[in-house]
């Protein structure tokens, strides 16, 4: 039979997987309150660190996605996965594409939103006479789909009814999405930028399938544009598992609240 692990010892497999500076006093809580759960967190957060399909600096951009996304906003998430993320090898300008890049997650409400506008444009019967539905796209619609496609390196059917339903819009995200697949040296085009474009849409996988999001159309599509820019499904299946230790934020969160109220009684 196994003898239990003391706190000491799992103090010290948590700090040789995720470091010194991540021990800290929320996750001292969590050992105390719940040495099982403080040693299973540890286990589930070593799988990826362990096997390292991405390099530890990819890790930690695709953790700093994760934690920075608007449906999270973990701050002590930030913090932590910034400071790992420099301290091993990333530049600020990578680390600022990061954000840039996980600043776009707002745009599914019109991903979402705009199919089903359709729809019920359709059902209430004014879709037909609509000034644009259904039409071929005009000069300018034209141009910004080619220019979307030269930046972002692909186009699906759903960018269709929004790019004809408001192009003043579509511009501005066009504008805004575009920022970190442009060159930071004056050039311009797919793939430029700091950080090289599959990397980049692993970073559009992990906040897609974090449970904070879980927005399917979008992960799909970047899993393929991940494949298609010489990616394979054990770096996909990493950036999962990363996105999955979102949890543990629960018992980060929860546990010292739990223990400040339990030394006041």
């Amino acid at each position: 039979m196994t003898t239990p692990k003391s706190p000491s010892e799992l103090k010290a497999d948590f700090i040789s997987i995720n470091g010194a500076s991540a021990f800290t006093p929320a996750w001292q809580s969590v050992l105390t309150q719940s040495p099982s759960i403080f040693a299973a967190s540890t286990h589930l957060s070593s799988v990826p660190k362990k096997k390292q399909h991405l390099a530890p600096k990819i890790q930690s951009l695709i953790s700093i996605a994760v934690c920075s996304a608007a449906t999270h906003l973990y701050i002590p998430g930030i913090h932590r996965h910034i400071k790992a993320a420099l301290e091993l090898g990333a530049s600020p300008a990578e680390v600022m594409e990061v954000i840039e890049l996980t600043s776009t997650l707002g745009i599914h409400a019109c991903n979402i939103g705009v199919p089903l506008l359709v729809e019920v444009m359709k059902e209430e019967g004014v879709y037909d006479s609509h000034a644009t539905a259904g039409k071929a796209f005009d000069e300018r619609r034209e141009r910004l789909k080619s220019e979307f496609e030269r930046k972002r390196g692909y186009w699906h059917g759903f960018w269709e009814d929004f790019l004809r339903l408001d192009p003043e819009f579509f511009e501005a995200y066009l504008e805004f999405s575009g920022v970190p697949w442009s060159s930071k040296d004056g050039g311009g085009g797919k793939g430029q930028g700091v950080l090289e474009p599959k990397v980049k849409e692993l970073i559009y996988c992990a906040f897609d399938a974090a449970a904070t999001h879980l927005y399917v159309p979008g992960l799909k599509l970047h899993m393929k544009n991940v494949l298609g820019y010489g990616g394979t499904p054990e770096e996909i299946m990493e950036v999962l598992e990363i996105a999955t230790l979102l949890s543990l934020h629960t018992c980060e969160v929860a546990t010292p609240i739990l223990q400040q109220y339990m030394q006041q009684s």
